[in-house]
């Protein structure tokens, strides 16, 4: 069966498709809505339907909503370098800079929430908030899994991420991504989701489009590079300089969303993130809801952004 081409995640619906040339590279955007801008990044294995929730919601609460995929995902670009942060960082801004804005709100999901933490630190002037779904600031993350934070926690989280270190392998993990048509990213979401949502058709859809969006010539690597990138760079001298440019709180406030049932990115972690939060920053935890916020209980997930967004 011939791969999926990238131009079949433009998915029809209250928004619309473009391309937009930022950082070197091209970004495909979905937008809806007018207003502050509010630009959306989704995390690992998905593509910019993930927010198809917020696109409508948000639009419809008065703001300008841009769901993108990220470098290497859908129909973007997809470089064979360019995934370390302070490159991904340079997306994220350039794209606020193409689409004519001088700052936006930016909301993220896991590796996207982590983006939006670093671009806040390394771009301050372009971001007026950081909401983070399902994620948590790198350096929490970093402690957790590196057993810097408290022992029976980090041994938890490194539980919980081994396939961080299984990505670390060549070849090998991008085959298993796409193997029987990206069977893998099923089983990924259906251990990281919250109970109640795995059961519903909404779920069964999800993971439909998002097994077909990771068989897209070149996806599978350039997910797995975010992964490569955040370990190897632990043993390199980057890896101290970003911990140096991350390390300090950040000027803007921050919204954490987190469900209490996640079992990729530990409560306990994302709650650790709290000494790099912004003055007015918050935490929601959602109660039976998974690593997924914004696709298990859109409801919740969208009260509280609006709340937060309006006050920011």
């Amino acid at each position: 069966m011939q791969p999926p081409d990238p131009s079949s995640v433009r998915i029809d619906g209250p928004w619309t498709h473009h391309d937009v040339s930022a950082n070197g590279i091209r970004l495909h955007v979905a937008e809806a809505g007018s207003g502050p801008m509010v630009l959306l990044l989704h995390g690992f294995a998905e593509f910019w339907w993930a927010w198809r929730h917020q696109l409508v919601s948000l639009a419809e609460a008065g703001f300008r909503v841009v769901a993108a995929d990220l470098r290497g995902y859908g129909d973007s670009d997809k470089p064979p370098r360019g995934y370390d942060a302070w490159t991904l960082a340079g997306d994220v801004t350039g794209l606020i800079r193409a689409l004519g804005e001088r700052r936006a709100h930016l909301v993220g999901h896991a590796w996207g929430g982590m983006l939006a933490w670093t671009a806040a630190s390394l771009h301050p002037r372009f971001v007026a908030s950081a909401s983070v779904l399902g994620g948590a600031h790198p350096l929490a993350f970093r402690a957790a899994v590196a057993g810097t934070a408290l022992r029976r926690r980090q041994r938890s989280q490194t539980r919980a991420m081994m396939h961080l270190f299984r990505f670390q392998l060549p070849i090998a993990p991008e085959r298993r991504l796409v193997a029987e048509d990206a069977a893998f990213v099923e089983r990924l979401m259906r251990a990281w989701s919250g109970p109640q949502w795995t059961h519903t058709e909404d779920f069964a859809d999800t993971v439909h489009r998002f097994r077909r969006a990771m068989l897209v010539p070149g996806v599978a690597h350039s997910a797995l590079e975010y992964y490569r990138w955040a370990f190897r760079a632990q043993f390199r001298g980057e890896g101290r300089r970003f911990t140096d440019d991350v390390g300090l709180r950040v000027t803007v406030p921050v919204l954490q969303i987190h469900g209490d049932a996640d079992s990729c990115i530990l409560p306990e972690t994302a709650r650790a993130s709290a000494p790099w939060q912004g003055p007015h920053s918050r935490f929601e935890s959602l109660a039976g809801v998974g690593h997924f916020p914004h696709l298990e209980d859109p409801a919740r997930t969208d009260k509280a952004l609006l709340g937060f967004l309006t006050r920011s």
